[in-house]
């Protein structure tokens, strides 16, 4: 995930100043984002929780993490949710997919039933490595930075994070004109 927000953030949003920490799993993530919310003191600095759902119950996920940055003092926190892996962000733009890997017949996927719905697809990573066999997780993300957008995309989640982003920038932006 950080190779591809790395990537992806500064082309989308210029503006937005942003640190990406990674996590080794969910355990790591829910045991050092409260630590890290709570010790962190820069002013002005808004955070972003996110993580695959990983075919759990995305609302139970969500609201387990709002909780954590809630008692860490951090209701500010932005939590989004990855349905279902990353690469579904990735199925749903097969432009960008077959931009990056140089791929035209890529293009057509979501003509397939099994891909109209990005972030219904069961194993979105299993999908696309089956779809581009050289297909790796960190290279793969660091290429889809370079292709994906908010105008083609029609991954929901993409977009509710995509939204989210833009929500916090704007209020970091106001809170710098007052």
């Amino acid at each position: 995930m950080k190779a591809l927000l790395d990537g992806l953030l500064p082309r989308l949003f210029p503006s937005l100043r942003f640190l990406c920490v990674p996590h080794e799993g969910r355990d790591d993530l829910e045991k050092s984002v409260p630590r890290k919310l709570r010790a962190w003191r820069e002013s002005g600095v808004r955070f972003a929780v996110v993580r695959d759902n990983d075919r759990g119950d995305c609302q139970a996920r969500k609201r387990h993490l709002r909780e954590l940055c809630g008692a860490a003092g951090r209701d500010d926190t932005l939590v989004r949710i990855v349905c279902q892996e990353l690469e579904a962000w990735y199925l749903g733009e097969p432009d960008a997919l077959a931009d990056a890997f140089r791929q035209e017949s890529l293009r057509g996927i979501q003509r397939k039933a099994r891909f109209r719905d990005s972030d219904a697809v069961p194993h979105p990573a299993r999908a696309v490595a089956r779809l581009v066999p050289e297909f790796q997780k960190v290279s793969g993300a660091r290429r889809m930075a370079q292709h994906l957008s908010l105008e083609r995309n029609r991954s929901t989640s993409f977009h509710a994070f995509m939204k989210g982003v833009d929500a916090v920038l704007g209020k970091m932006t106001e809170g710098e004109a007052q």
